[in-house]
């Protein structure tokens, strides 16, 4: 593996079922709202046609998205997501290509009133600053990706909270995700 190539695997375990866990994962539109942390910006790529893409991965549809993402340190990266394959109740995998190029895959499996949620993310830094600091701070780019993650699995327990709460009328409950570390502004 090449000192700009990266192969992460991350296991988190929330309250929740597997078809609740993958209707907000699939739900591209909404990573902003629940994973602020992480998801600065993501728009729909436009179609062919011009049309902006329809549909989430969750639906099956091979609608992109352009994201602006962040971790805990102070730079950002611009890539598209792309579904790659049909979503079902066992996961679903994505294609990267940009600042970040590889493919994710994530994997859910139901253990009691818990999801277990796995995702394996093997891309390539393709982003300048990475590519030329990637052999001296792989260690940090890397603990940078376990920090987001980390956010995500807090984020995501909250997001599950937040919608029986809601459903309950008891919304007020539900702390808000953690919010970016570094402020940017939100560029389409």
């Amino acid at each position: 593996m090449g000192s700009n190539d990266y192969d992460f695997f991350t296991v988190w375990r929330v309250p929740g079922t597997v078809d609740e866990v993958t209707a907000i994962l699939t739900d591209a539109a909404s990573l902003p709202v629940w994973w602020p942390s992480v998801y600065l910006s993501v728009v729909p790529v436009p179609s062919d046609r011009g049309d902006p893409a329809e549909g989430d991965p969750g639906k099956g549809n091979s609608g992109s998205y352009h994201l602006h993402t962040k971790g805990w340190l102070p730079y950002t990266l611009r890539w598209t997501m792309t579904p790659q394959g049909p979503v079902t109740r066992e996961g679903f995998a994505l294609s990267a290509s940009g600042d970040l190029t590889g493919t994710g895959q994530w994997s859910f499996t139901q253990d009691g009133p818990e999801t277990v949620v796995t995702y394996r993310w093997q891309v390539s830094a393709g982003k300048p600053l990475l590519r030329r600091l990637g052999g001296l701070l792989k260690p940090v780019f890397s603990a940078n990706h376990r920090w987001a993650m980390a956010r995500g699995e807090e984020s995501l327990t909250l997001e599950l909270r937040r919608r029986r709460h809601a459903l309950a009328g008891t919304l007020d409950d539900v702390a808000p995700p953690p919010a970016a570390t570094f402020r940017f502004k939100r560029l389409r």
